[in-house]
């Protein structure tokens, strides 16, 4: 009977797993279906700011090139990488990494996750700066995170800035993208969606009397609305990254318990068997006893 043993205790441990795996599939649901209203609520204006931006900064009206939307020649460029502060989500975080390989190796690294500082770390290279951002995600934490890039990109540092997260699509599906922070493209905010909607803005040259009249000037609005954009983008940058990690942990989580379920089937048919084999073992013995001494 010492497998019969061995094989009871192998299913009191695969359910007490299968209640854990439980318990973490309930917290990530209700977390997910938060992260979500947030993360979908903000695409919206996300999509608004883009086309408000693109639409002065195409307007024909003569100003200078604002110093967050300059582009510069190729040079050392910057990574926000957004990922998870903990495991048990499924590959979520290894199809982002799957995005580094690209980058040359004086690339600088900004992480937002211990899983992403954890990667890069192993990895070799180099992490100008790591933040921390809460669930659920508060919009200072995103303006730290942008205040610190937009330093580099002014002082000249770098010459660009990439941000690599996971875009949520649905409970099911979350994307590895890859998009441009600095300098501002408006067209670029939306490029990760599965349905991007975003429309080019037809501007008449010569039809001055149709464009809006901007007060005081379009220099002036650009210089209140471009640090917010780059703000807003990256809180939404981590909305996605939040909803896709409850997403991606309530899925994994599901599965376990499913699979420690039929795993529990399976033992407990295995010890059937067994303890069904000794039970006609004894009754065999006590037969053959009974019939030696009779």
């Amino acid at each position: 009977m010492a497998g019969a043993r061995d094989i009871r205790r192998r299913i009191k441990s695969v359910k007490n797993t299968a209640q854990i795996t439980k318990a973490m599939q309930m917290v990530a649901a209700s977390r997910m279906r938060r992260a979500q209203e947030q993360a979908l609520s903000g695409r919206p204006y996300s999509e608004m700011i883009g086309r408000f931006l693109d639409y002065v900064s195409s307007t024909g009206q003569q100003m200078e090139v604002h110093p967050l939307m300059e582009h510069r020649p190729a040079g050392r460029k910057a990574v926000l990488v957004i990922t998870t502060d903990r495991g048990l989500c499924g590959g979520l975080n290894t199809n982002l990494f799957r995005l580094l390989s690209d980058y040359p190796a004086d690339t600088l690294f900004v992480t937002a996750g211990k899983k992403g500082r954890t990667f890069l770390s192993r990895a070799g290279k180099t992490i100008q700066a790591d933040f921390h951002y809460s669930d659920p995600v508060k919009f200072t934490e995103a303006r730290d995170i942008t205040r610190f890039l937009v330093d580099l990109f002014l002082k000249g540092e770098i010459s660009s800035v990439d941000v690599v997260f996971n875009n949520f699509v649905n409970t099911m599906t979350q994307k590895p993208c890859r998009l441009q922070l600095l300098p501002l493209d408006p067209r670029a905010s939306l490029k990760c969606n599965l349905k991007d909607e975003m429309q080019d803005v037809a501007v008449t040259q010569g039809a001055g009397d149709l464009l809006p009249k901007f007060e005081p000037d379009p220099k002036t609005v650009l210089d209140q609305l471009l640090p917010h954009a780059a703000n807003f983008q990256v809180w939404h940058f981590l909305l996605e990254s939040r909803a896709s990690e409850h997403s991606a942990r309530m899925v994994a989580m599901k599965n376990a318990t499913d699979n420690a379920k039929q795993l529990t089937k399976d033992l407990t048919l295995e010890y059937n068997k067994i303890r069904q084999a000794a039970i006609t073992n004894e009754i065999l013995e006590i037969s053959s006893a009974q019939m030696a001494l009779g």
